[in-house]
């Protein structure tokens, strides 16, 4: 069963469908989970999808199961090099080599590794008639630091993470179900933010990226939800994040102050003067005024449902998804313990009778 999933991913594969592939997987890996080669070939589809963190575990996980497995590390080094992990990029390009030396692909890849090293380095090119005891030290890492450098590897992605942004604060997300609020840790720096999840059996989970900007630790907060944690990060300059994560390149900031915003939706005048907007005031101005809103028969029961889902936890939505699909709307309950295990059953108003339409 494992093999013909196996199949069909790579034609999924070959049709361009990752996310398919990546599916079709997963469910192969569920059936065979100690196999190495499902690992790296989902890695490779999560590096076309650029869901470069799994490709790396899944990478790190098929070493784990196969430690001669040379495109296993082909695939780690090919994700970490677009991750900007330069050094751990190269070394899994170098294990991969000595495990296939008749690929030329790990020594071309091993060379672009060494140029962006030395790029972000700072390290200035040797002259030909210069002898190389005249580069400094500081500027090219010695053989010998190569071994260490490999035992840095990205942490295994056991949640997910996104993010989104206003022009004065970054709110993260990790999908983490059901973790007790005593089991996670979040701590903020000035450019730092550090997640632990440490729950009792299990591997410790760990976030630490260096942020995009500079963030106001005080003014930061969580909170953990059922399903998730978020996480806000408060700015200390009203400047446009391109990512999460900083990348160490030269980055002119766009500006996204509230001025700017503004005027992105209207046309300015030569005598109009820049107005600051309090996003944070007019969002619980809509949000207060679509509550207040005075509404009547059908449309204030919907508006009243609508309310009920928005604010739910995700049992209560799959409740009430269940229970109004399978009782063809007679019926819309939010106790998901009472109707998640049985079919909802329809019960029309007194005096109506509920019948099914023949196609």
């Amino acid at each position: 069963m494992a093999s013909d999933l196996e199949l069909k991913a790579k034609e999924a594969f070959v049709d361009d469908h990752y996310d398919l592939a990546v599916e079709l997987l997963t469910q192969a890996i569920q059936l065979s989970p100690n196999n190495a080669h499902l690992y790296a070939d989902r890695a490779q589809a999560n590096i076309k999808l650029q869901n470069l963190t799994e490709a790396v575990a899944d990478a790190n996980k098929a070493i784990e199961l196969n430690p001669s497995l040379s495109k296993a590390y082909f695939r780690k080094g090919t994700a970490c090099l677009k991750l900007e992990e330069y050094q751990t990029a190269k070394a899994a390009f170098e294990i991969g080599a000595s495990l296939a030396p008749g690929e030329s692909r790990f020594t071309n890849l091993i060379k672009e590794c060494d140029e962006l090293i030395a790029e972000e380095s700072g390290a200035v090119p040797v002259p030909e008639n210069t002898t190389s005891h005249d580069v400094s030290t500081e500027d090219v890492q010695p053989e010998k630091d190569v071994p260490e450098l490999q035992s840095v590897t990205v942490a295994k992605p056991k949640y997910r993470h996104e993010f989104y942004q206003k022009p004065d604060e970054v709110v993260v997300t990790i999908f983490a179900k059901g973790i007790p609020r005593n089991s996670i840790s979040v701590d903020f720096g000035e450019q730092i933010l550090s997640v632990s999840i440490n729950v009792p059996g299990e591997d410790i989970y760990t976030f630490q990226p260096r942020l995009f900007g500079k963030i106001i630790p005080a003014k930061c907060r969580f909170e953990v939800l059922s399903t998730k944690i978020e996480i806000r990060l408060a700015k200390v300059e009203l400047i446009h994040w391109t990512s999460l994560e900083f990348s160490g390149g030269v980055i002119a900031p766009q500006r996204a102050n509230s001025s700017s915003v503004a005027g992105s939706q209207r046309p300015t005048y030569p005598s109009s003067k820049p107005k600051r907007v309090d996003w944070d005031k007019l969002e619980a101005q809509v949000k207060k005024e679509e509550k207040e809103e005075k509404l009547d028969g059908d449309a204030a029961l919907n508006k009243f449902f609508r309310e009920i889902y928005q604010d739910a936890d995700e049992d209560t939505r799959k409740a009430m998804k269940k229970s109004f699909v399978e009782s063809n709307g007679t019926v819309l309950s939010t106790n998901w313990k009472e109707v998640g295990s049985k079919k909802v059953e329809g019960s029309p108003p007194d005096g109506m009778e509920l019948k099914k339409w023949e196609h």
